[in-house]
């Protein structure tokens, strides 16, 4: 067909038409392509996933409440010393306190004066200020003898 243009080239549109495949691993994954094989007698390699869709860990409960535990109390924190241990349970049986009625003159729970009698409290100044002030003995510091 000729231009109406004088000098003007003739032009052949034809489309082009882009494919997007899919990678080979995709297609090997593919439902479709591996009940094929199947049907075909083909060999398929099935991988089941180890606790798969699951919310377990393979290195069970203990190991994860060990680490919690190391990561929330590591070893380096200082308990309360054997001598601050004593001298408030001497104070204490001295005024004739329970445990629990210097929790209250403290105003903290009695669990918190039982663990800083066992040791097993990481000191506070201020409890151990509060402590001092109702018991009337020095906890904190160096003891001058």
């Amino acid at each position: 067909m000729p231009s109406r243009y004088p000098g003007a080239m003739a032009q052949d549109w034809e489309p082009v038409v882009l494919h997007k495949s899919k990678s080979k691993a995709q297609d090997l994954r593919d439902p479709k392509a591996v009940n094929q094989a199947l049907r075909k007698g083909a060999p398929v390699q099935i991988i089941k996933k180890f606790d798969a869709g699951s919310n377990k860990k393979t290195a069970g409960p203990a190991l994860n409440a060990r680490k919690l535990d190391e990561a929330a109390e590591p070893a380096a924190l200082d308990r309360v010393s054997a001598e601050v241990r004593q001298a408030i349970q001497k104070a204490r049986l001295q005024k004739k306190m329970s445990q629990a009625d210097l929790a209250k003159q403290i105003n903290e729970q009695p669990k918190v004066v039982q663990e800083y009698e066992n040791g097993k409290a990481v000191p506070n100044q201020a409890v151990l200020a509060k402590m001092e002030r109702v018991l009337g003995v020095k906890l904190r510091g160096k003891v001058e003898k």
